[in-house]
């Protein structure tokens, strides 16, 4: 029976590791992976592991963001469809503490960094080959059955393949440092020459506007991290020069830059339902719609209900527009759930965050996915979307067990036997 188990959670392991190695790539493989790995991970679970994980704030507190959400379907004034469908996008966070669990006892953290670095450089190799030969690659290359959805973006969308690109990049540039003491200069070339061809790809094929934002600010906290307060003054100056230098190297990422400015201006002189005017617009109903229930909010399940309410104006125009994602996720939490949902998000992030306060390369993988989300989340709803709310959860998970794992772990002492041996 012991020897079942034991495989039985080998197999978990496996099993999330495909998971994280699939999100890059196909919603459909990592739904059937999920799926699997929850049959198989749930079995090999204690009462008394799982307590002890919901007891902590890293794993606790999503779990109480998902039972608020759950009893904010009793106040909210739209068809029970709705407020099911509203509680979907808060199921996820209930495999978090799970994760933990799982990844304390497991030494397959590594593996799975590992796996989804290779599956994101093989993503980063097709990309760049859509970007070389754009007319060949969309008329004669097949992705899972289809074509290229876009200039290099074989697969999803160019937000979350940014995105993953940019979790990739800062990840190889703290490896280096993390040898730079060690002064291993063949590796460390290595590992930056492949982070400069993951943020190249950034700038030159296919960036979001929310990935500009957060490559600076993850600059500045890789820098505090590494190499105290100069580091941050050396991180800013670095971001900014290289910034530059982008904007001058690469047409596409200065015409994304200069267009986002003109569409905000023709947005607040015509109301023009462009794609920045349209983010501007659904964050000022939003803090209208807040402040109308700004305890407890609407309910669960209300955003679409209360954009719909808020629609004025002629058609075609921002102010006209409901929509169902207010673009913001600490928003999106906030309507349905007041400022007491918000808080607990907030503090959500902020127990991830320090979840990774440690030194290593792990805790570093881990604070990029954190602050990665809570920037991007400032503009975007990444918790409740398909890919970046998985690559959060699966992140938070496998490398939270695995720095949970590593600090309880009690470091190696010679042996009696070998009095010659050091650590």
């Amino acid at each position: 029976m012991t020897l079942d188990m034991r495989t039985l959670q080998q197999v978990a392991d496996w099993l999330a590791v495909a998971v994280v190695v699939s999100l890059p790539w196909s919603t459909s493989a990592s739904v059937i992976l999920i799926v699997l790995w929850l049959l198989a991970v749930l079995p090999t679970f204690a009462v008394k592991d799982m307590r002890r994980e919901l007891l902590t704030a890293a794993g606790g507190l999503p779990v109480l963001l998902w039972l608020f959400a759950a009893i904010g379907m009793l106040w909210a004034d739209v068809p029970w469809v709705e407020r099911i469908d509203g509680l979907g996008g808060f199921h996820r966070l209930l495999v978090i503490p799970l994760l933990l669990t799982q990844f304390r006892r497991s030494q397959y953290g590594p593996c799975a960094c590992y796996g989804f670095l290779i599956s994101a450089t093989v993503l980063l190799a097709l990309s760049s080959l859509l970007a070389l030969l754009p007319s060949w690659a969309l008329d004669h290359v097949p992705i899972f059955g289809a074509h290229a959805k876009a200039y290099g973006v074989p697969v999803k969308d160019y937000i979350l393949e940014s995105g993953i690109f940019l979790v990739c990049a800062f990840g190889l540039i703290g490896a280096a440092c993390e040898r730079w003491r060690e002064a291993r200069w063949p590796t460390i070339a290595a590992l930056l020459c492949l982070a400069a061809c993951f943020l190249a790809n950034i700038a030159f094929v296919a960036v979001s506007r929310t990935t500009v934002v957060v490559v600076p600010l993850l600059a500045i906290v890789l820098g505090y991290r590494y190499f105290g307060w100069r580091g941050i003054a050396l991180a800013g100056i670095g971001a900014a020069v290289l910034a530059a230098v982008a904007l001058k190297a690469s047409p596409y990422l200065h015409l994304r830059v200069m267009h986002s400015f003109t569409e905000l201006r023709t947005y607040r002189s015509t109301d023009a339902a462009n794609s920045t005017g349209l983010h501007m617009e659904f964050l000022k109903k939003s803090a209208a719609i807040v402040a109308a229930a700004p305890v407890i909010g609407h309910g669960t399940g209300t955003i679409a209900e209360q954009f719909r309410l808020m629609a004025s104006g002629d058609a075609g125009s921002a102010s006209a527009v409901a929509t169902v994602n207010p673009h913001s996720q600490i928003f999106a939490v906030a309507i349905e759930l007041g400022v007491l949902g918000a808080a607990v998000l907030l503090a959500m992030w902020a127990a991830h965050a320090l979840l990774f306060r440690g030194a290593g390369l792990m805790a570093w993988i881990g604070t990029i996915i954190v602050v990665q989300n809570f920037l991007s989340s400032l503009v975007n709803s990444h918790l409740f979307d398909f890919g970046q709310g998985w690559l959060y959860v699966f992140g938070v998970g496998i490398i939270g067990g695995t720095v949970l794992r590593d600090a309880q772990t009690p470091p190696a002492v010679p042996s009696a036997a070998s009095p010659g041996v050091t650590p």
